[in-house]
């Protein structure tokens, strides 16, 4: 499955591909991600549970600083080549990958030596002994042979795709992602509704993420949203009480 323009302005809830930031295409069956060759800003990218077996497409994303890939059909460590000139890039899991091979210890080495920048590698934090030991354990990662036609097909199919939709429902749903078009919607569409619709996304996107995590980050997931809950719950009583003497005055007088 192919990764088309529509998908990632309605994923990202952006207007433009260059205005996006982060995106969460997570178990989106997809093999075919050339159209992230138009997304220079791009932050964070999950692209975790697809069938991605190259990464070509990433080659222009030099602002990632996160990047999510377990789970796909990335065959070879090469690949890794496309990712070297992103010096932002601090957190990398490509963890349940055939490149990853049956020596856990050589392929982090190896990973680690192609990208020293990395702060955590498949959740686990890099050290500074690691990236000592990757200079001198570490094998060396060579581009793959077919780079320069790997870069020309992402480029071709990313210009394939634009025209390919119709320019009535591209412009429907830039429309609709405008922070500034919410003006232009009808009135039954009371901000009550929009602030619970938003609520309702900003829901779905956080258990999407759950999915991704581990224990540990879901125990600190659990007791952060243990806070929140306290917080609010003093909020609500300390409400409750302005509003309650509140009335006492008023009773009063």
């Amino acid at each position: 499955m192919k990764l088309t323009r529509t998908q990632v302005l309605i994923e990202a809830k952006a207007s433009n591909l260059e205005s996006v930031r982060k995106l969460n295409c997570w178990g989106c069956k997809l093999s075919d991600v050339s159209i992230l060759a138009e997304m220079p800003n791009i932050e964070v990218l999950t692209l975790s549970t697809n069938s991605i077996s190259s990464l070509a497409p990433l080659a222009g994303c030099l602002s990632l600083c996160e990047l999510y890939l377990r789970r796909n059909m990335i065959a070879s460590l090469s690949e890794l080549s496309y990712l070297r000139p992103m010096t932002r890039l601090r957190v990398l899991w490509l963890a349940d990958n055939p490149c990853c091979g049956d020596n856990s210890s050589q392929y982090r080495l190896t990973v680690l030596r192609c990208l020293p920048g990395l702060q955590k590698l498949d959740n686990q934090v890099v050290t500074e002994e690691e990236i000592s030991l990757a200079r001198l354990e570490g094998e060396e990662i060579s581009a793959p042979t077919n780079t320069v036609e790997q870069l020309s097909n992402g480029h071709t199919d990313a210009e394939k795709d634009a025209p390919s939709h119709n320019m009535e429902e591209t412009k429907n749903q830039e429309l609709r992602m405008k922070p500034q078009s919410r003006e232009k919607l009808p009135t039954l569409h009371s901000q009550s509704t929009r602030s619970s619709l938003k609520k309702t996304h900003t829901l779905d996107a956080v258990l999407l993420l759950l999915r991704d995590l581990d224990h540990e980050d879901l125990r600190v997931v659990h007791m952060e949203t243990q806070n929140r809950l306290r917080i609010y719950t003093l909020d609500s009583l300390k409400t409750l009480q302005d509003s309650e003497q509140s009335q006492s005055v008023d009773m009063q007088q």
